[in-house]
């Protein structure tokens, strides 16, 4: 096994300092004998901690047990979402890893391929079934400088805008195809004490969604990827007009009181729309499976639409935000081990797991997927993907992680109002500056 480079330069320290490293029960998952218990056992962490992902994994993992032969078992270890992304940083940081874990593609996942925590599996993905099985812009989501490291699994997840449908057919609403349409949305459900949109702020990727696609609808998608490449910046007047729309609606009362002290992983922002005192959630497509499995009686209620339009912009508006895949599994071990946890991972995109996944709402990243949909939210998402001309992925999961991790920051002082959005955007380009500068060294 190579030696770890555990040096994870970007990633972030205070992340080191406050969760514990008690959490990193997985140990060193590359050593070949199962670790320090002498068992052959493969350690997976994920973020499975809720329906319907957490029977997904289950599922994976009990056909694994039933259906190996080569004597290792599988411990799942879920743990929630904005935990698991600083326990696993915590585990690398201190030369420590899980055999397999869950990540999403883009910065973060390079960092981890660059410091030694995940092994290139092309023979074996070359090999498999899943090769032809899986759409090849989830193929090209897991792969890194020629090769590829990951199994996508899970969901094709786009950003789109969730609503309730008997709210907008009691105020004669309709779905907007422009920025302005949404906002007399807005003003309505305002005037009828509702609140326009349900956001929990505290975890701060959710406030990027709508900076994001008010972004991309300014601008497109040339702005950001000229900044990423030091090209341009993120000063772009498309970014500052972002900003400049969101503290816009915060003062218009489109979003919940306190809405940077509400947490998404509490649930809070779905709980405003079940309670009826918000009308509309901006948010990944993995709400339609939340809101199935939670209650399939408010489920009926829940339309959805793309982010709409910017009168007067360029910009093509069939782009959209989001990921082929949503979660990408990562192999820290080789042999016999990385072969086991790699026959493990394709449970996880088996057909009766793709099944399973389709009649929860979901949308597994294969080939032809949209045949076997029958949920009508889902098929509009595929068809939002399958005739958009670019796909962003999450600006938090693409960018280097100190870049990212001022994005979110900077970003949430625009949705609390003590800070512009120049000054969010400046240090976010600091940011972008120092990492550019670094990576020339």
């Amino acid at each position: 096994m190579k030696k770890r480079i555990a040096r994870l330069t970007a990633l972030s320290v205070a992340a080191v300092m406050t969760v514990s490293l008690a959490a990193c029960a997985g140990g060193n998952g590359g050593d070949e004998d199962g670790g320090a218990s002498g068992g052959k056992e493969i350690t997976y962490w994920n973020i499975g901690t809720d329906s319907p992902d957490k029977e997904v994994i289950n599922k994976g993992v009990e056909q694994f047990h039933s259906r190996t032969e080569s004597g290792y078992t599988v411990t799942s270890v879920p743990t929630q979402n904005d935990t698991y992304k600083e326990k696993l940083v915590v585990a690398m940081s201190s030369g420590e890893c899980p055999d397999m874990y869950s990540c999403w593609s883009g910065g973060p996942m390079y960092e981890y391929i660059d410091s030694g925590f995940a092994q290139p599996i092309d023979d074996l993905f070359n090999a498999s079934d899943i090769k032809d099985k899986l759409m090849e812009s989830a193929i090209g989501q897991a792969s890194y400088n020629g090769h590829i490291y990951g199994i996508p699994y899970q969901n094709v997840s786009m950003s789109g805008i969730f609503y309730n449908k008997e709210m907008f057919e009691k105020y004669k609403l309709e779905e907007p195809e422009t920025l302005a349409e949404l906002e007399k949305i807005c003003d309505t459900l305002k005037e009828n004490d509702i609140t326009p949109f349900a956001l929990a702020n505290s975890s701060k990727w959710t406030g990027s969604m709508y900076y994001m696609n008010l972004a991309a609808r300014y601008g497109g998608l040339e702005p950001f990827q000229k900044a990423v490449a030091g090209e341009g910046k993120f000063t772009d007047d498309c970014f500052i007009e972002a900003g400049d729309k969101i503290q816009e609606w915060v003062k218009a009362g489109y979003f919940p009181d306190g809405v940077n002290s509400l947490s998404e992983d509490d649930g809070q922002a779905k709980q405003l729309m079940y309670q009826e005192t918000a009308g509309m959630l901006l948010c990944g497509s993995w709400y339609t499976a939340t809101f199935a499995a939670d209650s399939p009686e408010f489920y009926e209620k829940i339309g959805w639409f793309p982010f709409p339009a910017i009168e007067g912009s360029d910009a093509d508006p069939s782009i959209m935000i989001g990921t082929v895949g949503d979660q990408f599994i990562l192999f820290n071990c080789e042999g016999e081990k990385l072969e086991a946890a790699f026959e493990c991972a394709e449970q996880l995109v088996s057909d009766e797991v793709i099944e399973f996944e389709v009649e929860n709402g979901k949308i597994p990243p294969i080939t032809g997927i949209e045949s076997d949909l029958t949920d009508a939210i889902t098929k509009e998402v595929v068809v939002a993907a399958n005739n958009a001309s670019e796909i962003q992925l999450w600006y938090d999961q693409y960018l280097p992680p100190a870049v990212a991790t001022a994005h979110l920051d900077g970003l949430q002082e625009v949705f609390g109002l003590t800070k512009t959005p120049m000054e969010a955007q400046e240090a976010m380009q600091k940011a972008m500056d120092e990492y550019l500068e670094n990576k020339a060294e």
